[in-house]
């Protein structure tokens, strides 16, 4: 495709240089129309980094910068209205339908609501981190090349940002970092020596000061911290518990002169996010007799069942709960079982509908800005997807947030 081209997505996250990616896009935008192209389209989209119960989005911090992204198109197109062609504005979450873990990952569910709406251009923020702390820009880019979309970066100046070496961000990271493997380490050799103890303070503090920045998403917080190792410790008992059960009935199966399995591979869209508690889950599971966590797909849990009985307590949700427990707190944990919320599907099921509709995506916002007095663009009737209120609509979120002043070509601004 063009590189001219009006129809545009825009991944978007927090990043210095989100104002001006904004700004940059909309002028491209309009740039297309003028060249020829028969309609200007930009859309803005973010990953999804989890999901509730139901299936919806919780992501309230993607949902903010969607608002912010808008505002500032509206403020960008509003400005010399009578002499700019119509772009129309949409926002939408996307991959809320798999887990997201690779820049592949990424990649695939932008590609993929890229492909829904006939976008081809994909303008990218330098500042973009679709993995949070982890540097994926570089991998991301080159995931999204192999597809037919033309990749390019936004041309904004990136401000050299300089990072305290001790900060309280930091501290925090470092010290639970230090001491996580520490105790690992100390695990593991067995026995506490003076050579054991200094050789694993050193790895330690090299783990710390290499990993600690992407080893947390966030500053760890000493008060939930503390409350998930006092839930974990009530883990503990309950796992075993179950370990135990499973065993007496593998034991069984075993002693048993028909052998009575039934094999089978089932998917489980376990309402658990994040890498700290889908690995926790998946290896709770494989520690269980008689089931097996094969693979953590985009879409779920791969779980390889011996026996319908193993099935049926996967069903019942008891592992996802204890879990939810540990992570999310008590009220997490009443939630519906897997076989009630309908969250189960054969392995090779490629039907894999969610609330989210088709793609995963979810589109939270479509408007139109240009001028003043169009406020509104007229939804596409082909789309199947219910279009969520205008930005300028009383009470939303971003209509009355101070807003940025547009960044000019070569102008950072925050």
């Amino acid at each position: 495709m063009a590189a001219g081209s009006a129809r545009i997505l825009v991944p978007v996250g927090a990043s210095s240089t989100f104002r001006n990616t904004v700004a940059y896009a909309v002028r491209a935008a309009r740039s297309g129309v003028e060249a020829g192209a028969e309609a200007a389209t930009v859309h803005f989209v973010s990953p999804a980094r989890g999901r509730t119960d139901s299936g919806n989005l919780g992501d309230d911090i993607a949902a903010d910068l969607l608002d912010r992204a808008v505002v500032w198109a509206r403020e960008d197109l509003d400005r010399d209205a009578d002499d700019d062609p119509a772009v129309e504005i949409r926002t939408a979450i996307v991959g809320a339908d798999r887990y997201l873990f690779s820049p592949g990952d990424y990649a695939d569910a932008v590609a993929e609501y890229a492909a829904e709406f006939g976008l081809d251009r994909v303008v990218v923020d330098p500042g973009f981190q679709p993995g949070g702390n982890a540097p994926m820009l570089l991998p991301f880019e080159r995931e999204l090349a192999r597809s037919s979309l033309t990749v390019e970066e936004a041309p904004t100046t990136r401000r050299t940002e300089r990072v305290p070496l001790v900060s309280r961000a930091t501290l925090s990271k470092g010290v639970a970092t230090f001491g996580a493997t520490y105790a690992f380490y100390l695990l593991i050799a067995g026995s506490v020596t003076p050579f054991n103890l200094a050789t694993g303070a050193l790895t330690a503090l090299l783990a710390a000061a290499g990993f600690s920045s992407v080893s947390f998403l966030t500053s760890p917080s000493p008060r939930r911290t503390g409350a998930r190792v006092l839930r974990l410790l009530l883990f503990v008992p309950y796992l075993v518990w179950e370990i135990t059960k499973a065993n007496l009935s593998i034991a069984y199966i075993i002693l048993h002169p028909s052998l009575p399995i039934d094999p089978e591979m089932q998917r489980y869209r376990a309402a658990v996010w994040g890498g700290f508690p889908v690995t926790t889950l998946g290896n709770s599971i494989t520690l269980t007799p008689g089931t097996l966590t094969v693979d953590v797909g985009r879409e779920g849990l791969d779980i390889h069942t011996l026996t319908g009985g193993a099935r049926d307590d996967l069903a019942a949700g008891g592992l996802e709960r204890a879990v939810r427990f540990v992570f999310y707190g008590r009220s997490a944990a009443r939630i519906p079982s897997p076989a009630e919320r309908g969250s189960i599907s054969a392995v090779d099921d490629t039907d894999t509908d969610t609330d989210t509709g088709s793609g995963g995506s979810v589109v939270i916002d479509a408007v139109a800005a240009s001028r003043p007095s169009d406020s509104r663009a007229s939804a596409d009737d082909s789309d199947p997807r219910p279009a969520a209120p205008d930005a300028e609509r009383t009470g939303d979120p971003g209509a009355d947030r101070p807003t940025e002043p547009a960044a000019e070509s070569g102008e950072e601004v925050e």
